[in-house]
């Protein structure tokens, strides 16, 4: 049904630059949601960033002023860019959409295969 299509990973410097890009088919205009969440080998998967159906933004407070999500609403895509890139930031990189079942007012959640990220120190 939906299908979500992620790109841009890789290995980098710490201080370097990244842009992820995702992108979302079969969903329609009933997003609620969509953006990016990370997960570490041992570690709990955490939200990144994300926009919400009015256009909100949100931030995990470790990345803040470094990335910034940003989104093409015709093509149901959302981009990445990842700046100042840290060794903390390694981690599967994995995208997120949040549909809203306009029936039943139910919500479905949708997950991409994810995309690995490697800073090296």
């Amino acid at each position: 049904q939906v299908q979500l299509v992620e790109s841009g990973g890789g290995l980098v410097q710490a201080g370097g630059s990244l842009r992820l890009s995702c992108a979302a088919s079969g969903s329609g205009r009933n997003i609620n949601a969509m953006g990016w969440y990370r997960q570490a080998p041992g570690k709990q998967r955490e939200l990144v960033a994300r926009f919400t159906r009015d256009g909100n933004t949100n931030y995990a407070d470790s990345v803040k002023g470094r990335f910034t999500i940003s989104r093409d609403n015709a093509e149901n895509t959302v981009y990445l860019q990842m700046n100042s890139l840290k060794p903390e930031d390694t981690a599967v990189y994995v995208c997120h959409v949040r549909i809203l079942v306009t029936v039943t007012l139910y919500e479905r959640d949708y997950w991409g295969q994810g995309t690995q990220v490697t800073v090296s120190s």
